[in-house]
């Protein structure tokens, strides 16, 4: 099986942290947790989210 990372139709923001909980089997609101503490925490969170909405795809058959 061939799995792909795609920014997810269940946004909030960009679709990056649903992405990513669909790509791991993990609820997408752990995910957007864990990166806003992460973003407070370390100060990059928020960049990193920025470049990964830039980088990832759209979920194919999404418009």
């Amino acid at each position: 099986m061939n799995k792909r990372l795609y920014k997810s139709n269940n946004r909030k923001i960009c679709g990056v942290c649903g992405g990513i909980g669909d790509y791991l089997g993990v609820d997408p609101t752990f995910i957007r947790l864990l990166w806003v503490i992460f973003a407070c925490c370390a100060g990059c969170g928020i960049l990193a989210y920025i470049i990964a909405a830039i980088i990832m795809d759209d979920e194919p058959g999404s418009f």
